[in-house]
């Protein structure tokens, strides 16, 4: 089975943290979004219920089979909506400890791949999944456990994993549409 996963279109979020908040995507760049769309292959479509998520799919011709409000982006809790350079430094934390780490008010990495991995699990056909880079970095964390999180998931890029079996393995990580 293959699960390609993309992730949705630049935010306008002004630069500031999106996490859970609802904000519009940046759907402008055609030539980008139609290279990623022939990268896609056939599959059921599903996507994160956020506007930036329903937005890129809809400008790549996708109509998702359902919605899946497990796949939303990590909840940054008081951290929404604050400019990236104002947040505390975490880098020394070892990767484990990072994936723990509650913002105030929010959920740790952790606690969202605990809700976004049963989903993935599931799965029981190829699947093209519309949602954030946390969604991301759950699913490559099935792999390499923690260590997801120095993955780098730029806007509108892909990630393939493939599953045989119970064993997933990760085929292509940020391709990027000028890749």
């Amino acid at each position: 089975m293959r699960l390609t996963i993309l992730r949705h279109a630049p935010s306008l979020a002004g630069g500031l943290m999106a996490g859970r908040r609802d904000v519009p995507a940046d759907c402008s760049d055609a030539p980008a979004l139609a290279r990623q769309r022939a990268r896609l292959t056939p599959g059921q479509v599903i996507a994160s219920p956020a506007l930036r998520c329903r937005q890129t799919a809809a400008a790549l011709d996708l109509t998702p089979d359902r919605l899946e409000a497990a796949l939303w982006e990590q909840d940054l809790g008081a951290w929404e909506g604050t400019d990236p350079a104002l947040l505390p430094d975490l880098g020394p934390l070892p990767p484990e400890a990072l994936a723990r780490h509650r913002p105030p008010g929010g959920e740790s990495f952790a606690d969202m791949a605990a809700r976004v991995i049963p989903v993935l699990n599931a799965l029981d056909r190829d699947t093209v999944i519309v949602a954030h880079a946390g969604t991301v970095r759950a699913a490559l964390s099935m792999v390499v456990g923690a260590a997801a999180l120095s993955f780098s998931v730029a806007p509108l890029s892909i990630t393939v994993l493939r599953r045989a079996g119970d064993a997933w393995a990760v085929d292509a990580v940020n391709l990027r549409a000028g890749d």
